[in-house]
């Protein structure tokens, strides 16, 4: 057994085949009720981390994470930084995010599909997001916003730093409880109910918090319009990664522009009849799907899968029958990870791994891996042998599986 295998696998199969052979019983998983992880689109990838310093954790429907440069983000994932924490997300529509020390936020719902439908909704609870916005801001600019607690900001294509200071922010920077926005370049436009307040680049727009002390509720409305402040405040400081940042705004309208026409002419032009190279794409999804276990990341196993993906398992029951259970993604993703908790000294090695192409060119692969694996579950030892069986599709420029049946041996 190779030991440079050690990990978490077996995904669907690993935690039923377990149970029958610790002499449990076959039960449905349960789904952890994170609020974050129950967001409409909680497996949509939305951006890639390319530049991290310090523990920046993500948490969504699994447990949580600490990002690294290259791992994918997803919508309905929290993520929180600490005071010594930053880093640079990559949308999918070519634009950026840089997440500032204490920071905690959420992306609530994207979608950049060149469509009329297209947006990207973010949601500050606290701290400071400098957001460089990427083609959604052409598609469909009022479905580009932040929401914070005591604002909305939309953009009009833009460069700006939304600053949400909470009562321990705002203590610790001498400075009055609520929601900022710095404009670096383009405009953007703070919303509190029906009064608006455009913010042009070089210009700081101001709402202050509904708790904040000091003022009688008869002139709260007056209170919470949103204004212009005089000068930048001082707590607006440069990030580590800033430098850089500031060349890729400078780039980023026709980065992001040149980037929407290379996926519309790709939408346009007719399937290659190249040669397909089904096994190097069959064993690239294998090895990120087998990482996404070692690091019980359920966010990015659920995104490897279709959302009406067919997964089944087929298990050896104690008497030697076989026993069926169909699964959805979540759960197929959720009882990984919880199957994980009680192993010990696992080992797995592939035996083998075929694929091959369905239709013309590589619209479908089928594979088919056998895998050999031990260890030892709540104190018990197991051993056995399962033929894994995938199809993979194309959706979206990503590889997902649509269909995914395990057997035990």
């Amino acid at each position: 057994m190779n030991a440079a295998l050690l990990g978490a696998r077996r995904l669907f199969l690993f935690p039923l085949a377990v149970a029958c052979l610790a002499g449990g019983a076959l039960v449905r998983p349960v789904l952890a009720a994170d609020g974050a992880a129950a967001a409409s689109e909680p497996a949509k990838r939305y951006a890639t981390v390319i530049r991290v310093r310090g523990d920046v954790a993500a948490s969504g429907a699994g447990p949580e994470r600490i990002l690294r440069e290259g791992d994918a983000v997803f919508v309905g994932e929290r993520l929180r930084a600490p005071a010594l924490g930053e880093a640079v997300l990559k949308t999918e529509d070519a634009g950026y995010v840089a997440v500032r020390p204490n920071t905690d936020f959420v992306a609530e719902r994207f979608a950049a599909e060149d469509k009329p439908s297209d947006g990207f909704a973010m949601r500050i609870f606290s701290g400071s997001l400098r957001i460089v916005s990427g083609w959604i801001a052409r598609t469909n600019r009022a479905g580009h916003k932040v929401a914070t607690p005591t604002a909305t900001i939309g953009i009009r294509g833009t460069d700006h730093e939304p600053y949400v200071l909470n009562a321990e922010l705002a203590a610790a920077t001498a400075s009055r409880e609520g929601t900022y926005d710095k404009v670096n370049r383009g405009g953007t436009t703070m919303e509190v109910g029906e009064n608006k307040l455009d913010i042009d680049a070089g210009r700081v727009g101001f709402v202050r918090a509904a708790s904040a002390k000091g003022f009688k509720e008869r002139a709260l409305i007056t209170i919470l319009m949103p204004v212009l402040l005089e000068k930048v405040p001082n707590f607006y400081v440069p990030g580590t990664f800033d430098a850089e940042l500031d060349k890729l705004s400078e780039a980023a309208d026709q980065d992001s522009l040149r980037a929407l026409e290379q996926r519309r002419k790709a939408s346009a032009a007719p399937a290659a009849p190249a040669a397909c190279t089904a096994k190097p794409i069959a064993v690239g999804w294998l090895k990120r799907l087998d990482s996404a276990i070692v690091k019980r990341d359920a966010a990015t196993i659920i995104g490897l899968f279709a959302s009406d993906a067919a997964i089944r398992a087929n298990v050896k029951e104690k008497d030697g029958g076989m026993a069926a259970v169909d699964l959805g993604r979540d759960e197929l993703a959720q009882s990984t990870v919880a199957a994980m908790k009680g192993l010990t000294h696992y080992k797995q090695l592939r035996v083998s791994t075929e694929a091959s192409a369905e239709g013309e060119g590589c619209a479908r692969i089928a594979v088919k891996s056998v895998v050999i694996e031990q260890g030892r579950q709540s104190g018990k030892p197991y051993r056995f042998e399962a033929l894994e069986e995938y199809v993979l599709e194309q959706r979206g420029g990503e590889w997902l599986a649509v269909k995914a049946v395990t057997t035990q041996k």
